[in-house]
C-alpha cells in the first residue's frame, strides 16, 4: 500500500536527502559528476529545501511504501516565464520515485494526489517540465494527458 502525505517544515532534511538520492539515480549516467554536484548543491541543499518549505506557494508530497520513503513530489504555484500564457496554473515541479520502486505505482499515486490538490485549489491548468531525453518520464506524463506546449534551456 502506498501512502501519500503533505510534508511540513520538520521534513526538510528528509526531502533534501531523497531529492539528492532520486536525482542522482535518474541523471548521473547522463551527466558529469561535477555538474551533478553543482545542481544538487544549488537545488537540493538543506537550506534551499527549508526555504522552499517555508514558501506557501510550494507543496511537497511524500510517498511511503510499507513506512519506507519511496518518492516525493513538489508542486509550485509561482507563475514562471514558461507558464505566463496559462490560466491560473500550478506546476508539478518534481515527481520522483526511488529506482527500486519505479513501475510499482509510486509515481501514479503522487500524480493522483497532485491533480487532486490542483482541483482543490481550483487551478485551471497543471503543467510541468521534463528533460527531453527522459523518455520514461515523458511516456508517464503523456499517459496522464500532458502535452508539449513549449521548450526552454
Amino acid at each position: 500500500m502506498i501512502r501519500i502525505r503533505i510534508a511540513n517544515n520538520d521534513d526538510a532534511e528528509l526531502i533534501a536527502e531523497i531529492s539528492r538520492h532520486t536525482f542522482f539515480e535518474t541523471f548521473a549516467a547522463q551527466n558529469t559528476m561535477e555538474n551533478m554536484e553543482i545542481h544538487m548543491a544549488q537545488y537540493y541543499s538543506l537550506e534551499k529545501i527549508t526555504a522552499e518549505l517555508n514558501d506557501p506557494a510550494n507543496i511537497f508530497l511524500l510517498a511511503y511504501v510499507d513506512n519506507r520513503l519511496s518518492g516525493y513530489a513538489k508542486m509550485n504555484e509561482h507563475v514562471k516565464e514558461e507558464s505566463q500564457i496559462l490560466k491560473n496554473p500550478i506546476e508539478i515541479e518534481r515527481i520522483y520515485s526511488v529506482k527500486v520502486m519505479i513501475g510499482k505505482g509510486v509515481g501514479k499515486e503522487l500524480m493522483k494526489k497532485c491533480l487532486e490538490i490542483a482541483r482543490e485549489k481550483n487551478k485551471e491548468e497543471v503543467w510541468l517540465g521534463v528533460w527531453e531525453h527522459n523518455h520514461y518520464a515523458i511516456e508517464f506524463y503523456t499517459r496522464w494527458g500532458f502535452e508539449k506546449f513549449g521548450e526552454h534551456n
